[in-house]
């Protein structure tokens, strides 16, 4: 499928190659602009409407789908009633706002974690870009109220990290990501501390609970939808590669060896790629593997943990049922399911490109898996999708698809994207910040100039955040955490206008009912019925009596 590079109607426009999130297929972290994501980034709920208002009209193209994917649903919207109405709210018009709806969730089998948005992010993890830009996304996430993951391999790559005895002992960088995120946390979201083979090797669970005790999320990994083996980073340090070789990672083309450095040395390659290790390798059965895991969460909850979850890739079928099993026997907090067609910071393209199983394939079938062990009366584990997530509606079709299991929408390059922007425009309106904050520019755009050219006049949400911070805090703000902040407030709105079209005044209220399938291989495959059948039988009751 195609997707439009221009929305003439918002005035957005993909420099390459568009995906169904809206996101370009390669996302730069100095683009100049303007897709969807980066345009929300500045200007928040107004881009929900089509441009040049009273001077134009505008009509939907997006009625003729076709294949199996997020796109191919449709939000259902009914002509009377309110559901969910709470704080003291009736059923009248008056409060029947779409301001009104609530749109905070909660997640956890034991200790429940509070989220003001049912959004989170991705794993941030080793790659350059995710520490690059930390402060802007663990700001702007804890300030918005939502989860943030630090990924794999953080300590490991970290060249200050000590080890003593083969374990952690110093953590700079983790330290760093927990302590941001933490410094602005109000009691809504929640850290989340992700190990691979790696992590669990170097001891970084027993750093975490030792430093933060249960402030912090552990997460095990078993994969993730952009690619089939572990995580990856480039380096283009002959140095970097030998002490990463050292501390125990696989890096390709081998550093040590004489030929492979002369080589490097004559510019023949210029860079290094440093694997993490398959997981469960030693494991033959279903049986080990489940034995296996709940021997690690069990180590985990003696180490104090007591809020745990899992993340899991596009594998098929099996690997699909044995997580959602496995996760809710032993009672964790959260299991991310991770679609293919997600982002990365450092993936094999053509891997990529053809592995795994689509998001809205995987994630149907996650449903009918959960709905087979809660009809057994298991409490089935709270859900997270992931997998392709930017858009408001994509966030209302991923939440109803997997309601009432799916507490969270998982994002990650969309997340991002204010990230990058707001810290090229800080850098740009303040050069002696432009190192510290891995700007990109060196002047505004036009893209951005023709909005404004301070930061009050280019976010939309600025006097809100500053209201929620105080004007002394506000200069502490990362620009990157306000265009997070912007962005997010426009993904509130426009889901919170969905959900009030669809009489639900809660998100907690969302159900399958609100989709319905738009071409009939996407009702065979989901199970959500095809547009026109659905309250067919209704209709002609009406009609009849």
């Amino acid at each position: 499928m195609q997707w439009s590079k221009a929305n003439d109607v918002l005035g957005t426009m993909n420099r390459g190659n568009p995906t169904e999130s809206g996101l370009c297929t390669l996302c730069r972290a100095d683009c100049m602009g303007k897709c969807e994501t980066w345009l929300s980034s500045l200007k928040g709920r107004s881009l929900l409407y089509p441009r040049d208002f009273g001077l134009i009209t505008a009509g939907s193209g997006n009625t003729n789908h076709a294949g199996v994917c997020y796109n191919s649903l449709r939000v259902q919207g009914f002509s009377y009633g309110a559901r969910g109405m709470n704080n003291g709210l009736t059923n009248s018009p008056d409060d029947c706002l779409f301001t009104n709806v609530s749109l905070e969730t909660e997640f956890g089998n034991g200790t429940k974690t509070k989220a003001r948005l049912p959004f989170m992010t991705g794993a941030l993890g080793s790659t350059f870009i995710a520490a690059k830009y930390w402060d802007s996304f663990a700001v702007g996430c804890a300030l918005v109220g939502i989860p943030i993951v630090v990924g794999e391999n953080v300590v490991g790559v970290d060249r200050r990290a000590e080890l003593q005895n083969g374990r952690i002992s110093k953590a700079p960088e983790l330290d760093r990501r927990v302590e941001i995120y933490k410094r602005w946390y109000d009691g809504y979201g929640a850290i989340i501390v992700q190990l691979n083979v790696e992590d669990t090797r170097n001891g970084v669970a027993e750093y975490v609970i030792d430093k933060y005790g249960d402030d912090v999320f552990i997460e095990l990994k078993w994969g993730q939808g952009a690619k089939n083996i572990g995580g990856e980073i480039k380096v283009t340090s002959l140095d970097y590669a030998l002490f990463l070789k050292k501390r125990g990672y696989l890096v390709d083309p081998d550093p040590e060896k004489p030929e492979v450095q002369e080589s490097f040395n004559s510019g023949a390659f210029h860079s290094f790629a440093r694997h993490s290790r398959l997981g469960y390798t030693e494991l033959s059965t279903v049986e080990q593997v489940r034995e296996n895991f709940m021997l690690s969460v069990d180590y985990l909850r003696k180490l104090g943990f007591k809020r745990i979850s899992l993340k899991t890739g596009s594998y098929g079928m099996e690997a699909l049922a044995m997580a959602i099993k496995f996760a809710s026997d032993a009672k964790l907090e959260l299991l991310t399911i991770d679609g293919s067609g997600g982002g990365t910071g450092m993936s094999p393209w053509n891997m990529m490109e053809s592995w795994g199983v689509p998001s809205l394939l995987l994630h149907a079938k996650a449903y009918e898996y959960a709905s087979m062990l809660a009809a057994r009366g298991q409490r089935v584990v709270d859900l997270s999708f992931a997998g392709g997530f930017g858009k408001e509606d994509q966030i209302f079709k991923g939440l109803a698809l997997g309601a009432p299991f799916v507490k969270l929408i998982c994002m990650g390059r969309g997340m991002m994207v204010p990230g990058f922007l707001g810290a090229n425009i800080e850098g740009a309106l303040h050069p002696e910040r432009r190192e510290r904050v891995s700007g990109n520019w060196e002047t505004l755009p036009k893209t951005v100039a023709e909005i404004g050219d301070k930061p009050e006049k280019i976010f939309a949400g600025y006097y809100d955040l500053q209201k929620k911070v105080g004007p002394e805090q506000m200069k502490e703000i990362p620009y990157g955490a306000m265009a997070i902040w912007t962005m997010a407030d426009k993904l509130s709105a426009g889901l919170q206008q969905l959900l009030a079209g669809a009489r639900k005044f809660s998100v907690r209220d969302i159900t399958r009912e609100d989709i319905t399938a738009a071409n009939r291989e996407t009702e065979h495959e989901t199970g959500i019925p095809f547009i026109t059948e659905v309250q067919d039988e209704i209709a002609r009751r009406i009609l009849n009596s």
